[in-house]
């Protein structure tokens, strides 16, 4: 499939629409076999989308997160896994602006735009089985990082490594193909299961002094690199919403076209069932409560982006009880639909050839990894207390 790239947001939601049409053929398959979306991947490379955030004078098409997000959410209806990759590249790729230098966010941005780069993860500061080490005058990377989404087949890596001189990781960009890194195979969950989030090994990999995104070190008082977490946690809550929405239709279609009436409901098709009805009507207006919310958490993310280094305390607080208020609703809304969605199908919807379940799996394996309690326990105590959220830059 050849899609060119083009230069308007119409254009954007076009090419991500024709992408999606074209996973969608391949879907459940590849939910059955997992592993890398290779094919998929080089075709989002191929789209342009890649460059999307990157200034025009760096050779991108200079959009905003209000872009990336939409067509985030468009791809998760279909497949959730290269959503998921899709807005991770940019969260990979932006740290370099958060953390680095003008000169490295530059060169990144640029080399990025011409080369149709894709950014993969082996960040996950949790995790602090990379040591930095020095040998002689040269710095390596040993250990290894769990849940690295999107490094398989990735160009480059954004990076943290423990490091003795430092009580912060250090963060740092190489490329993936540098000698002594391996990437296993070994990402074997239920749920979204072609993220390829699973461990990368570090084999006294080299690690350059411009590689290294210390400009985070020299500037400790600004907030600006602590906008991190809130464009992850708001791509996840895209992925999310657009799975929900995308189970919805897949529902919606079979309860047309396959599903029966139940023998006692006294109608003749199970889209006359008032009980069906109801459910539709539920879900539909808690999909639109939660779509109305995750474009609030968009517009002020957005707009606490371009603060950069004016960005108050209340300002950066407050954008996350937002982003906050709408990941909860959205993780509640689509684990409703993705479980109860069976409930309208019948009991032939459970048949494998399908992969319904794939929905729930999807939603329900991004829930464990950040419980929505703790989200509640920070909008309660800014609802009761007044108290701003803890601030992290690396989560």
């Amino acid at each position: 499939m050849n899609i060119a790239t083009t230069e308007t947001k119409r254009d954007y939601l076009q090419i991500a629409n024709s992408l999606a049409m074209e996973f969608a053929k391949t879907a459940i398959e590849r939910d059955k076999r997992g592993g890398t979306a290779k094919v998929e991947r080089d075709l989002l490379r191929d789209s342009g989308l890649l460059s999307l955030l990157i200034p025009t004078s760096l050779g991108g098409k200079g959009e905003e997160w209000k872009t990336v997000f939409q067509l985030t959410r468009e791809l998760a209806k279909v497949d959730g896994s290269i959503a998921h990759l899709f807005g991770y590249h940019f969260l990979c790729l932006t740290s370099v602006h958060l953390f680095g230098s003008q000169q490295q966010k530059e060169k990144l941005y640029a080399e990025t735009a011409e080369k149709n780069l894709f950014w993969g993860n082996a960040f996950n500061p949790r995790d602090e089985n990379l040591l930095l080490k020095k040998e002689g005058s040269q710095w390596l990377l040993s250990g290894k990082k769990s849940f690295c989404s999107g490094a398989k087949d990735s160009d480059r890596l954004l990076i943290s490594a423990k490091s003795p001189d430092h009580d912060r990781p250090i963060i740092a960009v190489i490329p993936t193909n540098r000698t002594g890194i391996i990437i296993k195979d070994d990402w074997d969950s239920f749920g979204q299961r072609q993220t390829d989030s699973g461990t990368v090994l570090f084999n006294e990999v080299l690690l350059k002094k411009e590689e290294v995104l210390d400009f985070y070190e020299q500037h400790l008082e600004s907030l600006f690199p602590t906008l991190r977490t809130h464009i992850a946690q708001t791509i996840l809550v895209h992925v999310m919403l657009g799975v929900a929405e995308g189970a919805f239709e897949e529902a919606k279609n079979y309860t047309k076209k396959v599903t029966r009436p139940w023998l006692t409901s006294h109608v003749e098709k199970a889209t006359s069932d008032p009980y069906t009805i109801r459910q539709y009507g539920e879900w539909f207006v808690q999909l639109k409560a939660s779509a109305a919310l995750a474009q609030h958490a968009t517009n002020t993310l957005q707009d606490v982006w371009e603060k950069e280094g004016s960005l108050t305390e209340q300002e950066r607080g407050e954008c996350g009880i937002i982003i906050a208020t709408a990941k909860v609703a959205v993780a509640k809304t689509a684990l409703e639909v993705t479980n109860r969605m069976f409930e309208v199908m019948g009991a032939r919807a459970t048949s494998a050839q399908y992969q319904f379940d794939r929905f729930w799996r999807n939603v329900r394996t991004h829930t464990l990894h950040d419980p929505i309690d703790y989200k509640i326990r920070d909008i309660g105590n800014w609802a009761l207390n007044d108290q701003l959220p803890e601030k992290t830059p690396y989560s």
